[in-house]
């Protein structure tokens, strides 16, 4: 292994263990959003499953930055 390659692993593992509550309820969220969108759009819109898993995967991708975005944000608001 190189020397990039490990420090690009450990920074990344740095980034998890810090991080794990934010990542592991943000990944919940972003297969339960997809599920749930594939779901209402051949339901509601009458589109095709392909059609729909597109729309399911990007915009919920998008959705899930979001998310951790503000969880990081609210967690790190001081409790009263």
């Amino acid at each position: 292994m190189t020397e990039l390659t490990k420090s690009l692993f450990g920074a990344s593992l740095d980034i998890f263990k810090n991080n794990k509550g934010s990542i592991l309820r943000t990944i919940v969220y972003t297969i339960g959003h997809f599920a749930i969108a594939i779901t209402v759009l051949m339901l509601v819109a009458d589109v095709s499953f392909m059609i729909a898993l597109t729309d399911a995967i990007v915009e919920p991708l998008a959705n899930s930055i979001w998310y951790f975005i503000l969880d990081k944000w609210w967690a790190s608001r001081p409790k009263k």
